[in-house]
């Protein structure tokens, strides 16, 4: 199989995951050539991390967004945030390079989940939803093509993982107490770097609109547990993921990839 060029927008932890997964062989039909961070410096060190599978001067730090899509990848894994996917992903899509994002929250707005499903449509090019840090796409997307269903999402976090949104008192780190409740659209709009896994089901089954969204604040609490439910007349369906870091979000990028060029799809 030919290999696919790839390039990296955000470069924290979750990009050295995929970074990693190079490095180690995982992903043989993968060459990375850029990778992108508002802070030049963890690009650079990204860069450095690969030498270890390729040739360094192949792969670039870029300084600007314009500079690593000049660079004509086939795939960018985007792991910033979703005002980074809305600034890049249209005009990487019509340059003809194909997304693998975690930002799913972006998509929240209909409007401009319509705007990239066409520009996507009309170059040839798509975007991968990754799991991040739940599963059941399948299950979730046949119940909704199947018959009409309805969908809920709840969430338990650490208050200490609220503390830089809207919904943080320091009574949260005593008092365990259900911090929103809504739907996946208002729960995007208030943690816009934290309920990305909501739109993600909400896009897999009813719309952002349409899924009720509910979040929890637990005292002492470490990690995330995401609990999907989704009912139509003949299916009850639960996905229940409890993880301990984020780090499975990374591992689904990878998941994502290989499936791209994988003659066996899971």
């Amino acid at each position: 199989m030919k290999t696919k060029t790839l390039a990296i927008v955000g470069c924290g932890k979750l990009a050295h995951i995929v970074v990693e997964a190079i490095n180690s062989g995982l992903l043989p039909h993968y060459q990375l050539v850029g990778a992108y961070s508002r802070t030049f410096e963890k690009a650079e060190l990204l860069v450095d991390m690969i030498s270890k599978s390729q040739p360094q001067e192949l792969c670039n730090a870029c300084k600007t967004i314009d500079e690593l899509l000049a660079l004509k990848p086939d795939y960018i894994v985007e792991a910033a945030s979703p005002d980074a996917f809305r600034e890049f992903a249209i005009p990487a899509l019509k340059n003809g390079s194909s997304i693998v994002t975690l930002s799913i929250g972006a998509l929240a707005d209909i409007d401009y989940y319509e705007e990239v499903k066409k520009v996507a449509s009309e170059n040839d090019t798509r975007v991968h939803l990754v799991s991040g840090a739940i599963g059941g796409f399948d299950v979730m997307r046949t119940i909704s093509l199947m018959e009409s269903c309805s969908a809920s999402f709840t969430t338990e976090k650490s208050p200490n993982s609220l503390k830089d949104t809207p919904v943080y008192a320091e009574s949260l780190q005593t008092e365990k107490k259900t911090v929103m409740k809504g739907n996946a659209k208002e729960a995007i709009a208030l943690f816009p770097s934290k309920v990305n896994v909501a739109v993600a089901a909400s896009l897999a089954t009813v719309g952002p609109d349409d899924m009720k969204v509910s979040i929890t604040s637990t005292p002492g609490y470490v990690g995330d547990r995401h609990r999907i439910e989704v009912k139509s007349e003949q299916i009850d369906a639960v996905i229940d993921v409890y993880s301990k870091t984020s780090q499975i979000a990374g591992w689904s990028v990878v998941n994502t990839l290989r499936n791209i060029t994988s003659p066996i799809v899971f």
